[in-house]
């Protein structure tokens, strides 16, 4: 079993680092969720009907992507939470109502990142 994971994560894609059992691996996963945009200016009731579909639609896409990565992080021990956006929180929102909230042991909001960036900080993390 992968004991520690450290998980960089927006709205469109996540990158797993798992480590533990002297191994280290990464998994890549995409949402597949198109970008989020509401638009301002004069709405009917129609127009806001519509805008209140497509929340829907994002907030059930965005779920289901949650589902993915938890299904990905679920048997480790701890879980490093990191990223530019409001994902890294909305995920954590998740894991605690699924019972999963004392494996993680620190959130915190960085930059866009490489694969190699995600790793280091990972491992910088976990002082491996």
């Amino acid at each position: 079993m992968k004991k520690q994971v450290g998980l960089w994560i927006d709205h469109k894609e996540a990158f797993v680092v798992f480590n533990g059992e002297g191994a280290e691996a990464m998994r890549h996963i995409e949402s597949g969720v198109e970008k989020h945009v509401r638009f301002s200016g004069r709405h009917t009731a129609e127009d806001g009907s519509a805008d209140d579909q497509r929340d829907r639609q994002f907030a059930s896409h965005l779920s289901k992507y949650y589902d993915k990565v938890i299904a990905q992080i679920c048997e480790a021990e701890s879980v490093f939470l990191f990223g530019p956006g409001e994902a890294k929180g909305e995920l954590k929102k998740q894991l605690v109502a699924r019972g999963l909230g004392e494996r993680i042991v620190g959130v915190e909001t960085t930059d866009k990142l490489t694969e190699n960036q995600i790793t280091a900080k990972v491992r910088l993390h976990y002082q491996l």
